[in-house]
């Protein structure tokens, strides 16, 4: 019985007659130079022996790695909690399930810094990566520094870029909300978000469109504290409006927590609807109206993208996703 663990490239090429090189190259995927019936034996024989090679090594060794990597932005907003965000987490596992079925493997990282993926991406060889939550301009200088294919899995519509490029239809999103608390009969509605600016934008803009007036809108706070804080400070201001759009099911979520907790009724006081379509606002009571939008499509179309520029294509292409909005029970007409 053979010592499990204790096989070595040498044995193996001794027992079949081979050289090293050869059962070397097998392990490594090159297998150009070498006979069907060569790479059937060494990898019987492997097999049998229950040689278990350094994977680092194997894949570091290819031309193709056989890795994509996803980056995820750990911005201070999401207070050291980044991957447990629902949005993140849902498309982290359709990208999972899309890279698994393509036959490549995902090696995840979370990133402070943009900057942070050369060397992650150089140092793993990998053949591409997948990006989310940094700025366009962090993503222009990232295309100047490596030479990796990417794709940025929440980018900008209607922006030609080098790089992959997968964003959603924002504005319609947002239009959709609009159109909805029209045919409610809501006329004092306010946006919130954390920023005015690239989807956010879009989406308030959006919603403005679909409700033909422009709707107030509230810059809040990055961090869960001040938020509180910032809601309590206005809180009779918040009972004026009889609708609240939230750029994202998290906020829109922890705006109608804060809002049940402050004696105000959802939905008979204040109507709330987010962007997102995530579970937690399935799970919600009551359960959140928002706009959803097809996490398995737009990572399908992610590694659509990212292969097409692995294989030789010359990248800047953008796919836009379409949302669809998803009534529940957190709005009502007036």
């Amino acid at each position: 019985m053979w010592e499990e663990g204790k096989v070595r490239i040498k044995d193996i090429a001794e027992e079949l007659g081979v050289s090293t090189a050869t059962v070397s190259n097998v392990l490594h995927g090159k297998t150009q130079k070498i006979s069907d019936a060569t790479v059937k034996a060494v990898e019987r024989r492997l097999e049998e022996r229950g040689y278990i090679p350094n994977m680092a090594a194997t894949l570091l060794a290819r031309n193709n790695s056989r890795i994509i990597g996803v980056v995820v932005n750990d911005h201070p907003k999401y207070e050291g909690h980044a991957l447990e965000d629902s949005f993140i987490s849902a498309a982290l596992n359709r990208l999972a399930d899309e890279i698994e079925r393509r036959g490549y493997f995902m090696m995840l990282k979370k990133a402070k810094k943009i900057t942070e993926i050369v060397r992650f991406a150089s140092m793993w060889n990998m053949d591409g990566v997948v990006i989310t939550g940094f700025c366009e301009d962090e993503y222009q200088d990232l295309r100047d520094r490596i030479r990796v294919p990417f794709v940025v899995y929440d980018g900008f519509p209607d922006r030609q870029n080098r790089f992959g490029n997968i964003s959603i239809d924002d504005f319609d999103g947002g239009r959709q909300v609009g159109a909805y608390f029209k045919r409610l009969g809501h006329r004092r509605v306010l946006c919130v978000a954390d920023n005015k600016i690239c989807m956010d934008l879009l989406r308030y803009q959006g919603l403005c469109e679909g409700l033909g007036f422009r709707a107030d809108f509230w810059q809040i706070p990055m961090q869960a504290a001040a938020r509180r804080g910032f809601y309590a400070d206005r809180l009779e201001l918040l009972k004026g409006y009889t609708a609240v759009f939230a750029a994202s099911d998290f906020y829109a979520l922890e705006l109608m927590r804060f809002l049940q907790t402050s004696g105000v009724r959802v939905p008979e006081d204040i109507s709330v609807a987010g962007f997102d379509g995530s579970r937690d606002a399935a799970e919600a009571v009551p359960r959140l109206t928002t706009v959803r939008q097809d996490a398995a499509l737009r990572a399908t179309a992610a590694l659509d993208l990212l292969l097409d520029m692995v294989g030789g294509g010359s990248g800047g292409k953008t796919v836009c996703i379409p949302v669809a909005l998803q009534i529940a029970d957190s709005t009502t007409e007036i």
